[in-house]
Parts: C-alpha cells; sequence; structure tokens
C-alpha cells in the first residue's frame, strides 16, 4: 500500500482494559476509572507507553465518569476530582512525549455502553454532557465522543463538545454482525450525518469487532466526511450488562498485533484517515500499525489540518 502523500492521525489503544491487565486485580464497576483513585501514577504510565509506540492523540481515561455512573457504582461527589485526575494524568504524559501529541477529553455513554435504551432523556444527556465537556475542556485540545450506541446520544455529546469550544470527533459503535447500523438498530450514515449536522468533524466508529468495523468504514467512506475507526477485540460484549464488569468478556486469542494492523491498514485503504484502538488493543498493536503507516510513507500526525 503506497500512503505517501496521505497524513493519518493515530490514535492510543484500549488504555481501560491496559490499566485492568497491570493492577492485577478484580474489575470493578468503574472499569479503568478505579486507578484515577488508586493509582494515577499507573494511568501516566500507560498512556506514556501508547505514545512510545506511535500514538499522536491520547485519550483521558475518564470513559466510567458521568454523573450517571458514579450515582450507581460511585460516588457523585467525586466526580470533578476525578475528570481533573484524568485530565492531569494525560497532560503528565504528553509533557513527557518525544513527538507532538494532542489530549482527547472523553465523552462517554452516560449510563452503560452498547445499550441504547439506556440513553437518558433529551435534557439529562445535555445537562451531563455539558457538565463533562465543560470540566475536561480547559485541559484537552478536543473531545472524542466513544462508543456512542444512538443517534440522540451522539448528538447531545456532539454538540456540549462544540459548546465548550473544542472540535469534536464522534465515535459510534456498531452491531458486531454488520458494521451499518449501531447498535440501537439506526443506520449509520444517518448517524454520521445528524453528529456532523451538529458541529462534529470527524465520524469513526469504535469498539465493535475488526470485521464490522471494516464494513462501517465503507459505509461511511462514500459520506464524503472524515472518517476514522478503531476496533476492539473481545469475542463478544454480549455478556456485560449495567453495573458489571469487564472480568466477563473474553479476548480473541487471533487478533496479534500483526493481525490487528492489517485489519487498520485495510481501514486507510478505505479512506479512514484517523485510526486506534479499542478494548485488548495494547502498546504492541500500537507499535506494529505506527511501523505499517511510516513504512508505507504515511505521515502519522496529531492533527489532520498540520
Amino acid at each position: 500500500m503506497d500512503l505517501k502523500g496521505r497524513r493519518v492521525v493515530l490514535l492510543d489503544g484500549g488504555t481501560g482494559q491496559e490499566l485492568i491487565k497491570r493492577r492485577g486485580r478484580p474489575a470493578t464497576p468503574l472499569w479503568s476509572a478505579q486507578a484515577l483513585l488508586d493509582a494515577p501514577e499507573l494511568v501516566t504510565a500507560v498512556h506514556g507507553d501508547f505514545i512510545a509506540a506511535g500514538a499522536r492523540v491520547i485519550t483521558v481515561n475518564s470513559y466510567g465518569v458521568t454523573p450517571q455512573r458514579l450515582a450507581r457504582d460511585g460516588d457523585p461527589a467525586r466526580l470533578d476530582e476525578m475528570l481533573d485526575a484524568a485530565v492531569a494524568a494525560a497532560g503528565r504524559a504528553r509533557v513527557a512525549a518525544p513527538h507532538p501529541v494532542r489530549v482527547a477529553g472523553c465523552l462517554p455513554p452516560l449510563v452503560a455502553s452498547y445499550r441504547a435504551d439506556l440513553v437518558p432523556d433529551d435534557a439529562t444527556c445535555n445537562a451531563a454532557y455539558a457538565r463533562l465537556a465543560e470540566r475536561q475542556g480547559v485541559g484537552v485540545d478536543l473531545f472524542l465522543a466513544e462508543t456512542i450506541s444512538s443517534i440522540r446520544e451522539g448528538v447531545a455529546a456532539t454538540v456540549a463538545g462544540v459548546g465548550a469550544g473544542k472540535p469534536v470527533w464522534c465515535a459510534f459503535t456498531v452491531g458486531d454482525e454488520g458494521g451499518t447500523r449501531l447498535r440501537s438498530g439506526e443506520p449509520l450514515v444517518e448517524a454520521a450525518q445528524a453528529v456532523a449536522a451538529a458541529g462534529a468533524e470527524a465520524v469513526l466508529v469504535n469498539c465493535a469487532r475488526p470485521e464490522a468495523v471494516t464494513e462501517a468504514v465503507g459505509a461511511l467512506a462514500r459520506t464524503g466526511l472524515r472518517v476514522g475507526a478503531y476496533a476492539n477485540g473481545f469475542v463478544t460484549v454480549a455478556a456485560l450488562v449495567p453495573g458489571g464488569t469487564v472480568d466477563l468478556l473474553q479476548a480473541r486469542w487471533d487478533l496479534a498485533p500483526a493481525i490487528y494492523a492489517e485489519h487498520a491498514m485495510g481501514w486507510v485503504g478505505a479512506g479512514a484517515s484517523i485510526i486506534g484502538g479499542c478494548c485488548e488493543v495494547g502498546p504492541a498493536h500500537l507499535e506494529e500499525l505506527h511501523g505499517r503507516l511510516v513504512g508505507a510513507g504515511a505521515e502519522v500526525s496529531a492533527d489532520l489540518d498540520g
């Protein structure tokens, strides 16, 4: 593949699962957010390892930090403290980086991953996302709304990020058995058009099987929008329930770094300009992918616009 003249933004990988592995403790419903309270230095180290592997954009480790999740699984009074800790950990890693790195604030599902039926009403979504965006806004360069399962959720997150004065990239999660529909059942292309109209500068697909992501990228590429992709390495996410833990999920054995990189290079060939990894995609995967991009002549960048 000849990528000379192509600029590709390389995201990090699955920070949450990497933290779970390195801590060697049973997962909690707070998932990787627990490390913000117990081991903030480890969060910075994981960010640093992804940067060393070639990542140019790292996402703050606040996926589990929302008002709704903390009300169910933690202490809602610690929301601001945890968001500040997540932004600070990423900031420390950026300062030590050997190349330019941008930090993305995280706008995650408010209640549960993959569950469009649990997305709160519009007023609640708007208020919660506005609070998350405002608190992270000072310390980040852009927002990544990720693992979004419905159009309504994606629009609310995008509007909040734009309102905080930052670029927004919105990443939808699609069904593992077909990449053209969100987990809500809504068409991916309609979702992309909706968040683009709300101000998203790029539309991505994430946290689905690489095979489904490939199908999704093909559909998104035909919209003319800026497209990105980062897949997970789970066999299936069907066992995960709200308030449950990732211990219930099984990692695939057939997604070694070289195999994952092959999938990701296919996304670039199909038109994706932002790629990376999600759950179970570690620094070794990113290092392999970075090497493939450089070897093909791509300019690996922190920004699509230079």
